[in-house]
């Protein structure tokens, strides 16, 4: 198998990945998982796409994070993961696709509006 490029986006987060068959490292930034993600949780959203599949220990991943907070990144690159993992196997779609990890989540952030100190916030309203 050749090496399979992927991109997923969340918020202002972007993550491009590169996917070829190892023993399941994932490489973000020239660092470790663990070392990138502490949090537990954040570890689990990026494998879920590989444990739904059973495929956690048959490929290697080498990620380019940029942009956003961690909770984005972690779902940049679940998306990115999905991605890849239809690239490789198309028959994989239908299941990727009822968990919602093939789906790109358009929210983003509203810009801040003139005469206002938030995007939608009003500043307090004096009668007197």
């Amino acid at each position: 198998m050749e090496v399979v490029n992927a991109l997923g986006r969340r918020k202002s987060a972007i993550a491009r990945i590169f996917v070829s068959e190892g023993t399941g490292k994932i490489t973000i930034n020239k660092r470790d998982l663990a070392e990138y993600f502490p949090s537990s949780i954040l570890q689990y959203v990026v494998k879920q796409p590989l444990n739904k599949l059973g495929v956690a220990e048959k490929y290697d991943i080498k990620v380019n994070l940029c942009g956003g907070g961690f909770t984005g990144q972690s779902q940049a690159l679940r998306l990115a993961i999905a991605r890849a993992l239809v690239k490789i196997n198309a028959e994989d779609k239908a299941v990727l696709r009822a968990e919602g990890f093939i789906t790109r989540d358009p929210r983003e952030v509203e810009r801040k509006k003139p005469g206002r100190p938030k995007a939608r916030r009003r500043f307090q309203f004096s009668k007197r």
